[in-house]
């Protein structure tokens, strides 16, 4: 018989704002204007519609759903199975101009699960929970007196766990690749989602081959193609940002002998170096994009119709 212990996990703030103003921010929660979820620093939290109860989704691995909603006061998500147990967020009036923010967990945990919370999860959740409540105070008040700190520990796990490119076929999109030679000796492509906030320009992107400061060969749409030629080989490299992700494809024209040696070399390394460039930046980008309450305070989000 498997032994479940019960995590329990509390954040609280008061902001110096009335109750009404920071229940609508709640209620944007997880919409495309949300101005609280300290995203793209962190996975965005998503749901397969408005936020209201039966809302299911959740944010990077955590799964849940919208079992309680009162718009303006509070929602609880229950974890989908099989994790079992809550979180919830409720605002609590205590005056006209002032009311406190709070986050409650309970999760039933097994052992395994429970060597996780204790090394990674815990340390990055009350992370996530600390910049979350900063962009409230933000959005409602202009400022943050003490915003949070990221410790190493927690840097380091950000690291190791960011979002890794996947293997894809060059899109279809990317027609000025596509179209860069007759002839392609050698093709290949690695996309990563684009989260809430982060640059769809694709000049943006261009550092994604640090180091190497290709010229560029071609603009058109959201593709920005680079490279070079040269007498054994010549090389594009397009970056193509979409709504959903960013792309970063290689296409290859070999002219001789000396080419292929070296293109047979250095084939080898190319896909690790590919997914490793463009995680980099992905990263990079996220960490240094405008936080949701700064968005939100440029273009406030529109009126919502409650999904409950």
């Amino acid at each position: 018989m498997r032994s479940f212990r019960t995590i329990r996990n509390v954040h609280e703030r008061t902001i110096e704002a009335p109750a009404q103003a920071v229940g609508t921010l709640l209620d944007h929660l997880a919409s495309p204007h949300d101005p609280v979820w300290p995203a793209p620093a962190w996975s965005p939290m998503r749901f397969d519609r408005p936020l209201g109860v039966g809302a299911d989704g959740g944010h990077g691995f955590v799964r849940y759903r919208v079992s309680a909603y009162e718009p303006g006061r509070h929602v609880r998500f229950s974890f989908n199975p099989p994790m079992s147990g809550h979180h919830e967020f409720l605002i609590e009036p205590l005056g006209p101009d002032r009311c406190r923010v709070r986050h409650a967990l309970e999760l039933d945990r097994t052992g395994p699960m429970l060597l996780g919370w204790a090394l990674a999860v815990r340390w990055m959740h009350d992370t996530v929970l600390e910049e979350l409540f900063d962009n409230i105070e933000q959005a409602v008040t202009g400022t943050v007196p003490s915003p949070s700190r990221r410790s190493p520990w927690v840097r380091l796990l950000h690291r190791l766990t960011w979002d890794r490119a996947t293997a894809c076929d060059l899109p279809a999109g990317a027609r000025l690749a596509r179209a860069a030679f007759e002839r392609t000796d050698y093709t290949d492509a690695y996309r990563i989602g684009l989260r809430p906030g982060m640059p769809r320009d694709p000049e943006s992107w261009r550092g994604v081959l640090r180091g190497a400061p290709f010229p560029v060969a071609g603009r058109e749409g959201g593709e920005i193609l680079l490279g070079e030629d040269a007498g054994h080989l010549d090389f594009r490299a397009s970056i193509l940002v979409e709504e959903e992700q960013v792309t970063l494809g290689t296409v290859v024209r070999i002219h001789n002998l000396r080419g292929r040696l070296y293109w047979t070399v250095v084939r080898r390394v190319h896909p690790f170096m590919a997914r490793t460039m463009l995680r980099r930046i992905h990263r990079r980008l996220a960490l240094t994009a405008p936080t949701a309450a700064a968005r939100a305070r440029q273009a406030p989000a529109p009126p919502l119709t409650h999904g409950n």
